[in-house]
């Protein structure tokens, strides 16, 4: 019995890692997704990156106010 108990603690631990996202990578993520934001929207503010549980995974919401989506089609 003890060893069952063991093994549903060591599951919900790794359950636990999967969805946590450690500060270093939380950074470096909102970084990288910074970065693409200011490429296509001319960005006012800060972006922001908010987690929330979901049935069968994490939702991820990114957040930001953009002044102008910027316009790739080339002018003919």
């Amino acid at each position: 019995m003890k060893r069952s108990a063991e093994l549903t603690r060591l599951d919900r631990l790794l359950e636990a890692d999967k969805e946590e996202m450690n500060e270093a990578s939380r950074r470096a993520a909102l970084a990288d997704i910074s970065r693409v934001v200011r490429e296509y929207f001319e960005a006012d503010g800060e972006v922001s990156m908010r987690f929330g549980k979901a049935k069968n995974g994490t939702d991820v919401t990114i957040s930001f106010h953009a002044v102008r989506v910027k316009n790739f089609t080339a002018l003919k």
